[in-house]
């Protein structure tokens, strides 16, 4: 598993991935009406959608703020057009990066993600560049000791998700595991784990990198994680994906 996936997993449960929680919503209202637009206002027939419509219902998001934003997307009602784009690039110490953007503003966004990089030790890198070193899978995180409930075992997990279509479960530090999908299962799984009565954290899309960086020293993890925080912070980005992994007791390190 890697670094980043710990690290974001790390700030998830710290409620700090966004610094705001007006920010996370227009990030989140944004993927609900870009998903509307491109497939389609029904959850039923448009995996993304429902995707994140559940993303966006676990972080309290109001269903009125959801129909909307899916409203918009369908063009039932007027709104910002926004353009999907990814950029690539290398993160210090070699971290492979993509960053997934919705903009309405490509020359603004592009510049903004190139200063980002090029002021804290990294560099912006061709299309394809570094995408061939991640997948992409579904990712659902599921607590190990949920409150009020008897703590759950990997094997617990297998039994649930093995017939619905996971790749894998994996360790996310002490009290996380996460089980990842080939995306066309990531709803069939999430289905299985509710209906098994098995809690989540999150669920979504993600790039899983498949060979990862290790980075051995504090000063290395924080000059990575410096420029990875400020790409998240950054209004128009909607996903980082690296590919660095930090050992735990660095990590924790660092964190505090």
């Amino acid at each position: 598993m890697s670094g980043h996936s710990k690290w974001a997993t790390i700030k998830h449960k710290k409620g700090a991935v966004d610094k705001a929680r007006g920010k996370l919503f227009a990030k989140l209202i944004r993927q609900v009406e870009v998903a509307a637009r491109e497939g389609g206002g029904d959850p039923d027939t448009n995996p993304t959608l429902r995707t994140m419509f559940q993303k966006a219902r676990e972080a309290s998001v109001p269903l009125d703020t959801i129909d909307r934003a899916i409203k918009r997307g369908t063009g039932e009602l007027e709104g910002v057009r926004y353009e999907q784009i990814s950029y690539e690039g290398y993160a210090p110490c070699g971290v492979a990066v993509i960053v997934e953007v919705l903009t309405d503003n490509r020359n603004r966004t592009g510049a903004e993600i190139r200063s980002a990089f090029s002021k804290n030790g990294g560099s912006m890198a061709e299309p394809g560049a570094v995408s061939w070193q991640f997948e992409r899978k579904g990712v659902i995180l599921v607590p190990k000791r949920p409150a009020g409930r008897a703590a759950i075992t990997e094997d617990d997990l297998m039994l649930v998700v093995a017939d619905a279509g996971a790749d894998d479960i994996s360790d996310v530090g002490e009290d996380t595991w996460q089980v990842t999908t080939p995306p066309s299962e990531l709803s069939a799984v999430r289905a299985a784990l509710d209906g098994a009565g098995v809690p989540t954290e999150s669920t979504e899309l993600s790039m899983v990198p498949t060979t990862v960086v290790a980075l051995e020293s504090e000063a290395d993890a924080k000059k990575v994680l410096r420029l990875i925080d400020l790409l998240e912070d950054h209004d128009d980005v909607q996903n980082v994906y690296a590919n660095f992994d930090i050992p735990d007791a660095l990590l924790e390190l660092v964190d505090a």
